[in-house]
């Protein structure tokens, strides 16, 4: 060791690796060390002019450093070995502060322990930037998962990007990079400057466990006020109380899906969306006015590009910065529940974009996604896909769900793409996918996630009665069958084939309706195969697929009323129910993320007629049993006509199992029918408590005047039957009084 500074204790080889970024052990030069001279304070302050030492307790003066390197390393003897700040000289302006390599590890060896072991709850607990008190000192403590990286340093306004200053301390076991940054606070920006283990500087990486991010397009993460989030007043707890109720199978679940960003944009503020605060006083009544017990935002999670509608995040567990500080959304959902409706975030596991300074080559290695172009690309969305048989991926997704549900009190989570996720040849072709272990397509590793989360979700003591719910487009079994029965373990799952099927039919001239029968009716073969969300969501009106009024055929009216009776059909038929925004007002225009929904065409009255149509459709599908209580049952439903192709009319009953029944019958053509005969389980008088042909809707007021009386005549293979006046392109609901 005689090539060491007798003074400093530091050797060439030390120096030259600090000075250059590079040093893989910081702790074990900077800060204060016992030397052959003495005890030695070391820094590296890049454009510091001098240093000085002062004893925490008293100021005194304790020692000066020498600028023993041109980039800024100071070292010196210190008088004796007790708590100090560093008083640095900046040219002319003086700073004092505390000395980061003064302090210890900040992680425990049971937090390391349970990182290393993928803990989600040991990720939630560890990773990320926390404020904190350490060692008596205020400041903020870093870690981040980068275990093939070289070196790591935070860098950020506090020490001018330079990630010589804040080079963190690597915990070997958990392969996790730490550091506590003393008299820090919640605002501070930062990233982290990586150097790969072939010596390699990337692009600065934000922090995948980031709360809070900067606004795009500015890329970096933000120090959260954590405090606020994890201490937020919540007065929710009637509803949480009574949540697993109101989300159960038997209840009335209907979805308003909304782009936060663009519902109701400010024109005369530069085309601004509305923040937490806005949406609360806007977006809350309207969805409750309109008779929604859902609503479901496209998702929040931080994402750098808007047309991506939030479908490429990049911090799973930020908020987006685009509607303000992440206590606002804690704010929203809060009084969303106080006011009795739900909130729904959709949730992206499946992939993520590749942009720089995201998860892409984290530590200048695959880490989060697959190695192996074929499993970790995916082709359709020029996006990477995330390697879930990595324990500590798919703890650090696992952890992001649960992160939602406990910090903000989400209801459920909607995950998409699961579809995806679950073939290993989605969307490839012969040679671009690789096997299972058992040379199967079946991605096993993304389904034993699936599984996990589901299990977390359903068994997580702190979120009760929250719920799972699958985008998942193909027949895969036992998407919502229980995990103990071999299933996936949702709470529901989007019926894809339903909505493509009926709007296939509705999209048919009424004239040739009669060769698409099957269409309207097929849902009903695998309806209680799954536990179903009927949606028609914002993937039905992009892309130049329309407007939901577009798909419809016919003259203007014939269009309006196409769609009314399309709403009826939906609204009765089993099923949990989901509709994207500006679908209530039967716009012309689909999904443009960049403007609003149409508001103002409710002064059209047709528009308007549809927009109470899907109040009142909500308000009696809650109010009557027969309508949702047996939705996944098959004794909730029953056909009375499925078979009239000729006439394009269709007839089924619902109940409730407890003597609640109503029927509905659908008249699929422009052409009234006078006279048609329908068989009734009970006798009496059955009242009309809606027809999509009322003239209050836009209709042409063509009606049975209120209800009908049954005769005893059987049809149908029931003993009594009534004779119906059939409104053109309409929907009716009749119930037994």
């Amino acid at each position: 060791m005689a090539d060491r500074d007798p003074t400093t204790g530091m050797h060439p080889v030390d120096v030259e690796a600090l000075v250059d970024g590079r040093h893989p052990d910081p702790f074990s030069q900077l800060g204060l060390h016992r030397t052959t001279a003495g005890h030695a304070v070391r820094a590296m302050l890049p454009g510091a002019s001098g240093v000085s030492v002062v004893a925490r307790s008293s100021g005194e003066c304790i020692g000066k450093l020498t600028r023993i390197d041109p980039s800024g390393l100071f070292a010196g003897l210190v008088q004796r070995d007790e708590p100090y700040r560093l008083c640095v000289d900046w040219h002319g302006v003086e700073q004092e502060i505390e000395d980061t390599y003064t302090f210890g590890p900040v992680l425990s060896e049971d937090a390391l322990a349970r990182l290393a072991r993928a803990d989600p709850y040991a990720v939630l607990d560890c990773l990320g930037a926390r404020p904190c008190t350490f060692e008596g000192i205020p400041g903020v403590r870093f870690a981040v998962w980068a275990p093939n990286a070289r070196r790591v340093s935070v860098v950020g306004d506090f020490n001018t990007w330079d990630g010589r200053r804040h080079p963190m301390r690597l915990r070997h076991e958990a392969g996790v990079w730490e550091l506590f940054v003393p008299r820090l606070a919640a605002g501070a920006r930062y990233k982290y400057e990586i150097v790969t283990r072939e010596g390699h500087t990337l692009p600065l990486k934000a922090d995948p466990c980031a709360l809070q991010t900067e606004r795009t397009p500015a890329t970096g993460s933000v120090v959260a006020d954590w405090t606020s989030i994890e201490q937020f007043p919540w007065t929710d707890g009637a509803w949480i109380a009574n949540r697993a109720a109101l989300q159960s199978a038997q209840a009335p679940i209907s979805i308003y899906e909304v782009h936060a960003e663009s519902w109701l944009r400010i024109e005369e503020d530069g085309h601004r969306g509305l923040d937490w605060d806005e949406l609360a006083d806007r977006l809350i009544p309207y969805v409750l006015g309109m008779g929604f017990t859902h609503v479901e935002f496209l998702p929040i999670a931080e994402h750098p590009f808007g047309g991506s509608w939030g479908y490429q995040p990049l911090a799973p567990f930020a908020p987006s910065a685009r509607f303000g500080a992440p206590q606002g959304f804690a704010h929203f959902v809060n009084r969303a529940h106080e006011a009795g409706l739900g909130v729904i975030i959709d949730w992206v596991s499946a992939h993520f974009p590749n942009d720089a300074h995201g998860l892409i080559q984290f530590d200048g290695t695959p880490l989060y996604e697959h190695a192996d172009p074929r499993e970790g690309y995916h082709q359709d969305w020029n996006t990477m896909i995330y390697n879930l048989g990595r324990n500590e991926v798919s703890a650090f997704l696992v952890a992001s769900a649960l992160a939602w549900l406990l910090r903000y009190h989400v209801d459920a989570l909607r995950v998409d793409a699961v579809a995806s996720m679950l073939y290993r040849d989605y969307s490839r072709a012969e040679g671009q996918w690789v096997p299972n272990i058992y040379g199967g397509r079946e991605n096993l590793e993304a389904i034993a996630f699936l599984k996990r989360v589901n299990h977390e979700v359903g068994y997580a003591p702190g979120v009760p009665g929250a719920i799972t719910i699958a985008e998942e487009s193909t027949a895969w079994p036992g998407v919502t069958a229980r995990l103990e029965d071999g299933g996936l373990g949702f709470n529901f799952k989007w019926n894809m084939g339903w909505m493509h099927d009926t709007l296939h039919y509705m999209h048919e001239d009424p004239v040739y309706r009669r060769y698409h029968h099957h269409n309207m009716t097929f849902g009903m073969v695998y309806a209680y195969s799954e536990r179903f969300v009927l949606p028609l969501s914002h993937d039905e009106v992009v892309h130049g697929k329309g407007s939901l009024l577009g798909k419809m055929p016919g003259d203007r009216w014939q269009q309006f009323a196409n769609l009314r009776a399309y709403f009826g059909f939906m609204w009765t038929h089993p099923g949990k129910k989901l509709l994207f925004m500006g679908g209530e007002l039967a716009q012309h225009a689909e999904f443009n993320h960049d403007a609003s929904p149409h508001w103002h065409l409710i002064d059209d009255p047709m528009h308007q007629g549809v927009q109470t149509l899907i109040r009142d459709l909500n308000r009696l599908y809650a109010a009557e049993p027969a309508l949702h209580a047996l939705d996944s049952e098959p004794g909730g439903f029953e056909w009375l006509v499925g078979d009239d192709s000729g006439n394009s009319v269709f007839a089924y009953r619902r109940c409730d199992g407890a003597g609640r029944e109503v029927a509905i019958v659908c008249n699929m053509t422009p052409v009234p029918r006078h006279g048609y005969r329908i068989g009734m389980q009970r006798s009496g008088w059955w009242s009309e408590v809606l027809n999509t042909d009322a003239l209050v809707y836009g209709g042409s007021n063509v009606g049975n005047g209120g209800g009908v009386v049954t005769e005893d005549v059987p049809a149908h293979g029931k003993p009594q039957s009534a004779v119906l006046t059939l409104p053109p392109l309409a929907t009716i609901v009749l119930r037994a009084e």
